[in-house]
């Protein structure tokens, strides 16, 4: 039975797993082709399996004070609903290195995982970018920026 269009359980919230809200301060993101992913047959939501494709490398990105963020927005459109995505963290020690990276996050696709600090269900770890990957579109760095004391956003 496809999950799709329906609407099979309800929802309330409580004491007893209160909601904490945030990711952890890791994310994690490898190139959309190094990473085949296995579904769960009767929900296409869960990945069950990430298996490497050669030499594949996942890269582990680590922040501080809660300066990773991640997104996921729904909006209805004419040709249907619109699912987007978005990782939004900081990137210290401005580099020809890090700007490499961040070229290669821009011309190419990735996935990355998170961990929500919210962990009771099934979805304490999530994959963003599983179906058609996720791209950078934006980038930027105000030196003069106090607030994260002129790092890459």
């Amino acid at each position: 039975m496809s999950i799709y269009n329906k609407i099979n359980a309800g929802f309330s919230l409580g004491a007893d797993a209160p909601i904490t809200s945030g990711i952890e301060d890791v994310v994690y993101i490898f190139n959309e082709n190094d990473i085949t992913l296995t579904y769960n047959p009767t929900n296409p939501l869960l990945v069950t399996g990430l298996t490497a494709v050669s030499a594949a490398k996942v890269y582990k990105f680590e922040g501080t004070n809660n300066s990773f963020n991640a997104i996921s927005k729904l909006s209805k459109t004419q040709v249907g609903p619109r699912y987007t995505e978005e990782i939004d963290f900081n990137i210290a020690g401005l580099s020809t290195d890090v700007k490499a990276q961040l070229m290669a996050m821009g011309y190419g696709r990735v996935r990355a995982v998170v961990i929500n600090n919210y962990k009771t269900g099934d979805s304490a770890i999530e994959l963003f970018g599983a179906v058609n990957g996720l791209i950078l579109t934006e980038a930027e760095r105000n030196a003069a920026d106090e607030g994260i004391e002129g790092v890459t956003n």
